[in-house]
């Protein structure tokens, strides 16, 4: 049995925010594979069903970004989950806009819904790094991740979450660099050829 999370902010406000990208690949993927519907549970939302044969568990905590662990970690604990089983699909800005790196542990590069995450469960859960590409100023990070993805860049993230969605099995199945590489291939069939798979530690 699998938990995948996705990260961002509940509401309207927020919810075509680059921040929330892990949102939309946690809708995309419980669209693609048929999952339950959403449900109000372990302070968040939360919908199951399975995925090439292995049980999946998916949450979009309700708690803001900043306290994603208090969710996660009730979930886990109802549950009984290993670190193992958990993954988490996140925004990253240190990755070119649609590029895509999964990680075990490491670094939080200063990611508050991964902090949290690690405060309340322990740090070595894979991590699925989705990038949203940097504003090229400290300064102007916040004010970024905070909005909305340009028209221009909609198509990309769309068809980037519909692949992910599709190659869920892999990441459920600890198939790791069989997943960055299909994603990869699938996006450069699609004509997003700049998106590449980078495994070197960040």
């Amino acid at each position: 049995m699998r938990l995948f999370v996705g990260l961002g902010n509940p509401g309207a406000r927020y919810q075509g925010n680059r921040h929330n990208i892990g949102f939309i690949a946690i809708d995309a993927i419980a669209r693609r594979h048929g999952f339950s519907s959403w449900r109000r549970r372990f302070q968040g939302a939360t919908a199951e069903g399975a995925i090439d044969g292995e049980r999946v568990v998916l949450l979009k905590p309700a708690t803001y970004m900043n306290e994603s662990g208090r969710a996660v970690g009730e979930a886990m604990r109802f549950f009984k989950m290993d670190l193992g089983d958990l993954g988490v699909f996140h925004d990253e800005l240190e990755l070119p806009p649609g590029k895509v790196r999964v990680k075990v542990g490491g670094g939080i590069a200063g990611h508050n819904g991964l902090r949290s995450i690690s405060a309340h469960v322990g740090n070595d859960y894979r991590r699925v790094r989705i990038g949203i590409g940097h504003p090229g100023v400290k300064d102007l990070v916040h004010a970024y991740v905070l909005n909305d993805f340009a028209r221009a860049e909609q198509p990309r993230f769309e068809t980037l979450c519909d692949i992910i969605a599709d190659n869920a099995g892999l990441l459920a199945m600890s198939k790791d660099s069989s997943f960055q590489n299909k994603v990869h291939l699938a996006m450069q069939a699609k004509g997003f050829g700049d998106t590449g798979v980078d495994n070197g530690a960040a």
